[in-house]
């Protein structure tokens, strides 16, 4: 005869029960693809929050899940970021197999090679928000800062990188140290690429039917959080 449960058996039982559920019941909505840009904004937020707290879920990365990707990918956000080792975008933003569409380019710069891929996400993808992530430090961005205030020869590759981001740079800073102006600077850098992201013809077409949003973000390399710019 089986003896019969404790109190505290039957308690924790439920317990566990009840936390399953909302596990399920999580993973569940991560399924279902955000449906506007809002939502997208919404899910980059909560896991950068979960990866900047040391609490992320590793969704998306089974087997079975990208055997579902096979036949297709639908991303719920196209983002633009630096090659920089130290900013990986799935893992910033803890999420999984084709779940973003990802550019990286050194100082995230709308070069020309850039353009034809983020056409495609444009107009093939329909993502309905896409991003451009900068990030504290970038070594690109203090480059053409430190070019601008000490030219000097630099291999041809190199120099027409740090022209791409000269002309979105501040013409004076506020007074400050170095780091400061460099902070200010990848803003401005972030900020001049959403400028001609926006320009592309594809995308000026879904701007002006509320199709797709343009966001600018900020991840700093000490926190591991990302600071989404005020428009």
């Amino acid at each position: 005869m089986q003896a019969p449960l404790s109190r505290r058996v039957v308690i924790a039982g439920l317990a566990g029960l009840g936390v399953g559920l909302a596990n399920r019941s999580t993973a569940l909505a991560e399924d279902t693809p955000p449906q506007d840009a809002a939502e997208a904004l919404q899910r980059l937020n909560e896991g950068n929050a979960r990866f900047a707290a040391g609490k992320t879920r590793h969704s998306h990365e089974s087997a079975n899940w990208r055997k579902q990707l096979v036949g297709g990918q639908k991303p719920f956000a196209t983002i633009l970021g630096c090659s920089d080792s130290r900013v990986p975008i799935e893992l910033v933003f803890d999420q999984g197999f084709g779940d973003l569409f990802v550019v990286r380019v050194a100082g995230n710069v709308i070069a020309p090679d850039v353009v034809g891929t983020l056409a495609y996400a444009v107009e093939h993808l329909r993502t309905p928000l896409f991003v451009v992530l900068g990030h504290e430090g970038c070594g690109a961005v203090t480059a053409a800062v430190t070019e601008l205030q000490r030219p000097t020869e630099k291999a041809p590759g190199l120099q027409k990188l740090l022209k791409m981001i000269e002309p979105g740079l501040p013409k004076t800073y506020p007074p400050g140290t170095h780091d400061e102006q460099i902070h200010v600077a990848v803003e401005a850098n972030v900020r001049w690429s959403l400028k001609q992201l926006a320009a592309l013809p594809a995308a000026q077409k879904l701007l002006a039917t509320k199709e797709v949003t343009l966001a600018g973000a900020v991840y700093d390399l000490n926190t591991g959080l990302v600071r989404f710019l005020k428009t």
